[in-house]
């Protein structure tokens, strides 16, 4: 495993290198003008220029990739265009905390829910609860959260006046819980289908009918060598969210007046504050590639021949 993890950090910054390359280019080659964008409709053409010279972006865009790769090696991610003297790290800090926040809540109602849902299902396979289960996950995971999210405002927060309807207080404040229950639907759904299918095959396999026929108690067949292959496949999209985790819909956000990145990115691309989005693609993507490497990390203590296998490689 330490050559494989060697070889996967190794690439890391050229990964990062590429993405960053991409999204700083076409932010410097798109459409629209962010100074402009910022001085608004009747700008003064001299006051456009000066503050384009000051911030560098009549260099060559080389020069200029050159110095923002220097900047953000220390740390520096820039000045915000839209929030004059604001600097970027200053903006993504609070608002990373808060969709982080909304993230965790989500996930735990869609693991914490999910899970469950998925072994039983699949215990139950052929009968009326296995068809019901099935049924509702997949209404869970076609109803996208633009429906949801509306529909979880007019019957608690409008018809039932249990909680409320937009803000933000904390993670254990009443606003995270709709935005939450909202995120966290469609992700029960996913969860469940996948420990359905992967619970069913697993159970057929020749070591679960050879654990059964030594005898072993059902309870340790289940948690010992059912449950324990069968969260493989929930693993690797629990990396997913993991590297999304600092970054929220934006859709929820916008419905509940969630002050989160989300909220920022949309922002940030109308007002062309490319500086932002620079970072939030940056930060996004570092993410990923670490998420996914510890999901890769996780698999050999989940499944010992993946472990053996490595072993081999390496």
């Amino acid at each position: 495993m330490g050559p494989y993890i060697v070889r996967r950090l190794i690439w890391l910054p050229v990964i990062l290198l590429i993405v960053s390359f991409i999204t700083f280019a076409l932010g410097r080659f798109g459409p629209g003008d962010p100074v402009e964008v910022l001085m608004g409709q009747h700008s003064n053409p001299e006051v456009v220029e000066r503050i384009r010279e000051q911030r560098g972006l009549n260099d060559n865009v080389f020069v200029q990739y050159g110095r923002y790769i220097w900047n953000v090696s220390h740390g520096d991610f820039g000045e915000s265009f839209k929030y004059r003297g604001r600097t970027v790290g200053e903006l993504l800090k609070k608002k990373m905390w808060v969709s982080a926040q909304l993230n965790i809540a989500a996930l735990i109602i869609s693991v914490g829910l999910g899970v469950p849902v998925g072994l039983f299902a699949a215990m139950k396979q052929g009968t009326g609860w296995d068809t019901l289960a099935v049924a509702i996950t997949l209404v869970g995971q076609s109803v996208p959260i633009f429906l949801t999210a509306p529909g979880l405002l007019l019957v608690f927060a409008l018809k039932l006046d249990v909680l409320p309807t937009h803000g933000w207080g904390g993670f254990f404040s009443p606003q995270l819980v709709l935005p939450a229950i909202a995120m966290g639907v469609p992700g029960i759904a996913i969860i469940a289908r996948l420990t359905r299918a992967s619970t069913l095959d697993v159970v057929s396999q020749d070591y679960v009918r050879t654990a059964r026929a030594k005898g072993l108690p059902e309870s340790m067949v289940r948690n010992r060598h059912i449950l324990r292959n069968s969260l493989i496949p929930v693993v690797t999209t629990l990396g997913f969210s993991l590297a999304s985790l600092a970054f929220t819909s934006f859709i929820v956000e916008r419905f509940f007046g969630i002050p989160g990145v989300g909220n920022l990115l949309i922002e940030s691309v109308f007002s062309r504050d490319f500086p932002v989005i620079n970072a939030i693609v940056l930060i996004g993507t570092t993410l990923f590639v670490m998420a996914n490497l510890l999901v890769d990390l996780m698999y050999p203590f989940m499944d010992p021949r993946i472990r053996m296998g490595a072993s081999q490689v390496a």
